[in-house]
């Protein structure tokens, strides 16, 4: 790869093989929800802008209008419209409020059985666990919207409030919260992973890398296959709990620390398909 990305040269052709099948999943989806390709490449102009200002600066100097052209190939009319609309679209948002909410709840040793899983609270409990998080919105607005996804479900009777889900995963994407929900956890945990790796490939000699790993078979029978994902999914919820209390623990600790200025996000995946054709040849148990 490149390390001066205002040479000449062409990428090397591994790398554009390899955008084109990263990019594959996301066609699919633009495809499916009507966003075209004009639509795109016009995204595509204000994040290479953005990218260019923000990443390649030379000597701590604001890039000019000229050099994100030339890194970019976008024309420098265009460069100059974008960056006077100062309008960033790449750089992920915090987490919504439900989300924080459960997570302190699946979080908090006091909170939960041996073993680790959540016990259930009271209503009154639920709102102080609300309350710890913001006060600008009221607990029972978070509950109603918990209820409505299907994550919570709430005795009256003995004003008990139970969890439904180990975490906080709305699953449609359609109009509405659930909907906006789901692309934003996408957008959040796609982006992430894929700056973990980025920033890897582009690490010099002795720089610190992200954890970024998988396991990887092929040649497997649907059974097998569906016996690993069970365990994948029990060692992968037991992995997230032990890490959920461990960062509010920390986060508790450090609060007020001027210091504290740091976030993380660690994610795990499971993906299975029937290998198109003809099999390839066994793929030995390889972690990367």
């Amino acid at each position: 790869m490149p390390s001066n990305p205002e040479s000449d040269t062409p990428p090397p052709a591994p790398l554009p093989a390899a955008l084109k099948v990263l990019l594959r999943p996301l066609v699919r989806l633009m495809v499916a929800h009507g966003v075209t390709l004009p639509t795109m490449v016009g995204m595509l102009k204000e994040l290479y802008v953005e990218v260019a200002a923000r990443h390649f600066r030379l000597g701590g100097r604001e890039a000019s209008d000229s050099r994100v052209s030339l890194l970019t190939g976008v024309h420098r009319k265009d460069v100059r419209a974008i960056r006077e609309r100062a309008r960033p679209v790449s750089l992920p948002r915090g987490g919504g409020l439900g989300a924080t909410v459960l997570g302190r709840w699946l979080g908090d040793p006091a909170l939960a059985r041996p073993g680790g899983r959540p016990l259930p609270i009271s209503r009154a409990r639920f709102d102080e666990l609300v309350a710890s998080v913001s006060t600008d919105v009221r607990p029972r607005t978070v509950l109603d919207e918990l209820l409505r996804l299907g994550l919570v479900a709430w005795d009256e009777t003995a004003d008990e409030l139970r969890l439904l889900a180990d975490a906080y995963v709305p699953t449609a994407v359609q109009a509405g919260a659930a909907g906006e929900e789901a692309l934003r956890f996408f957008r959040d945990n796609l982006h992430d992973h894929i700056a973990a790796a980025t920033a890897n490939l582009l690490a010099g000699p002795g720089e610190r890398r992200f954890l970024e790993r998988a396991v990887f078979y092929n040649r497997l029978r649907a059974e097998d296959v569906e016996r690993l994902e069970q365990e994948a999914r029990t060692l992968g919820l037991a992995a997230l709990r032990h890490l959920n209390s461990l960062a509010l623990e920390r986060q508790q600790a450090a609060r007020g620390a001027p210091e504290a200025t740091e976030r993380f996000r660690f994610g795990i995946f499971f993906f299975r398909e029937t290998s198109p054709g003809e099999a390839p040849p066994d793929t030995p148990g390889e972690t990367r």
